[in-house]
């Protein structure tokens, strides 16, 4: 079953986005013309009034879009390795000391070496899905990855140490 967005004109004001969840639930986002964003919860019984509304700043809005967006992809991830037999993801923290830290991605040749890919990089509150070899390795970085076990494991040891 899809999810139904609806998008309604504001005039004056803004657009907002309605999702309908499965129960029949309305929350929306409201986007204002000036850049402001809220989150507005709808009453069950009445689609047109708006029960609660919560203003949020644009870093906010950012963050929340974040964490909704990684928690999504990990549940695909999640998802792929319930289909793929042997195939794992996993989530590895670029060790401070490693060599690779303030180092392009492209530089590990992670693929190539270990079997293994690199499908996303958490930053903070950051998600950087499909991450191009060039971007730049920093100390706080996880690393979400996909393959073997065999093939995560010779990741890890290779983030942690450089190629044998």
């Amino acid at each position: 079953m899809g999810v139904r967005i609806e998008k309604v004109d504001l005039p004056g004001i803004g657009v907002r986005h309605d999702v309908v969840t499965a129960e029949g639930r309305r929350v929306a986002v409201v986007s204002h013309r000036n850049g402001a964003r809220d989150i507005a919860l709808f009453d069950p019984d009445d689609p047109d009034a708006s029960t609660e509304s919560v203003p949020l700043t644009e870093e906010e809005a950012a963050a929340l879009a974040n964490v909704l967006g990684a928690s999504v992809m990990m549940q695909q991830l999640a998802g792929i390795r319930d289909q793929a037999a042997g195939l794992f993801t996993e989530q590895i923290s670029l060790p401070a000391d490693s060599p690779y830290v303030s180092s392009p991605l492209g530089r590990t040749r992670a693929r190539t070496r270990t079997g293994a890919s690199i499908v996303a990089i958490l930053r903070g509150h950051e998600v950087i899905p499909s991450p191009t070899p060039d971007v730049v390795f920093q100390p706080s970085d996880t690393l979400v990855a996909v393959g073997t076990r065999k093939g995560l494991d010779a990741l890890s040891t290779l983030l942690a140490h450089g190629p044998s």
